[in-house]
């Protein structure tokens, strides 16, 4: 049967429509996004590095490196590889897909959340914890203070371990607030007074976050910050809603056969509780330059130091450590917790990129001066740098 002229036009019309809707356009970007992102994870391990693999071997059988690696340079793998057990008593093999507890390399993402919402007009720097949560019995903190380890907070691990009631319970993130509010601990300075680092300061921004939100935290960060960077093996997991946490990567303290338990501390979030992989964290640093998630000028921003630090090498800005040496600009975040320790690396000069996680809470990551040298960038170690911030062999 022949269709009528004008009702091949009227079709005609409503597919070129549909092709156009808006929604129609967010599935072309996120499908051109993901295929931008599976091509950025190919990785030929016939082709590594072989000065850096030498590192990496060395490090892991002279310093006991358990854990997970990946390098780029210019957006592109030049090194990837495990090493060792994800978990000592099953000998479970670690995989490049094993996702670690980032510790407080969490706070890097809590960050993006919380600036997001800035960016948004949700959010102002310059509002207070009390805006949210009235009872707060500290007044006066910011989010610029709590994004820059400047509130002068009383740390909520230290000071619930004789307040928590019930260890077999874990806290929630308005358990740990409840309990600032109720028994109002002594507090380390005054707000916007020198830089203190401080696991409190991430705990309250992931509350405020869930309060202006009126979402879970987890959630918000999903669909905020995880999706549209194409993190598909990252989430937030706390034990106030998994009685054990769901992962195959366990934390071990210096010696293999000490596991570390998780405990009513592993609740709170936003200081940590956020579990990533290897390759979602360098589709992270590949997102913020494409800026996916949020401006270029909101991120220069973060990046400012904002420490009172006599060394203007080492600063912090809003939830990244800062390295400033002469001839580069490289934002980081170190993490320990729980028999993990995590190095998370972004030399925004030499667009170079690493990233270390282990589930081994040894020394390993401080010894990493021939890696930063095999990779033509400056050596990240605070004590190779004097207070003028010139480099000094020790």
């Amino acid at each position: 049967m022949r269709v009528p002229y004008h009702l091949t036009i009227i079709v005609l019309f409503l597919t070129v429509l549909g092709c156009s809707s808006p929604e129609a356009k967010q599935k072309r970007i996120e499908k051109d996004r993901a295929e931008k992102d599976s091509v950025s994870l190919v990785y030929d391990s016939t082709k590594a590095n072989k000065e850096i693999d030498a590192f990496m071997q060395k490090l892991h059988k002279k310093s006991a490196f358990n854990g997970n690696v990946l390098i780029a340079k210019k957006g592109k793998i030049i090194y990837q590889n495990t090493f060792g057990w994800a978990d000592y008593l099953h000998k479970d093999s670690l995989k490049i897909t094993s996702k670690f507890e980032l510790a407080s390399v969490s706070k890097p993402l809590t960050s993006l959340g919380v600036l997001k919402l800035i960016e948004d007009g949700k959010l102002q720097y310059t509002q207070t914890v009390n805006d949210f949560f009235p009872d707060f019995p500290y007044p006066g903190v910011t989010i610029d203070m709590l994004l820059s380890h400047r509130s002068g907070l009383p740390n909520y691990v230290y000071f619930s371990e004789d307040k928590w009631p019930d260890r077999s319970k874990a806290m929630s993130n308005m358990d740990a607030m409840n309990l600032l509010i109720e028994f109002k601990p002594a507090r380390y300075g005054s707000p916007g007074g020198r830089y203190h680092y401080n696991n409190s300061n991430f705990m309250v921004l992931a509350s405020i976050i869930e309060k202006i939100t009126g979402s879970d935290f987890g959630v918000y960060m999903k669909e905020t910050i995880f999706d549209p960077a194409g993190m598909k093996n990252t989430a937030v997991l706390s034990k106030a809603v998994y009685e054990t946490i769901p992962t195959d990567v366990v934390g071990h303290d210096k010696v293999w056969r000490r596991s570390v338990v998780q405990n009513y501390l592993d609740g709170p979030v936003g200081d940590k509780g956020i579990y990533s992989t290897v390759q979602d964290l360098f589709l992270l640093d590949a997102a913020l330059k494409d800026e996916r998630i949020v401006k270029k000028s909101t991120l220069d921003s973060a990046y400012v130091p904002r420490t009172d630090s006599k060394n203007s090498t080492f600063g912090y800005g809003y939830g990244w450590r800062t390295f400033s040496p002469k001839d580069a600009q490289v934002v980081y975040h170190t993490g320990w917790w729980h028999g993990f320790r995590n190095l998370y690396v972004r030399d925004l000069t030499h667009d170079v990129t690493i990233v270390l996680l282990s589930n081994m809470a040894n020394g390993s990551l401080l010894r990493l001066d021939e890696l930063y040298e095999i990779l033509e960038i400056p050596v990240l170690r605070k004590s190779a740098y004097n207070a003028n911030g010139d480099f000094v062999v020790n």
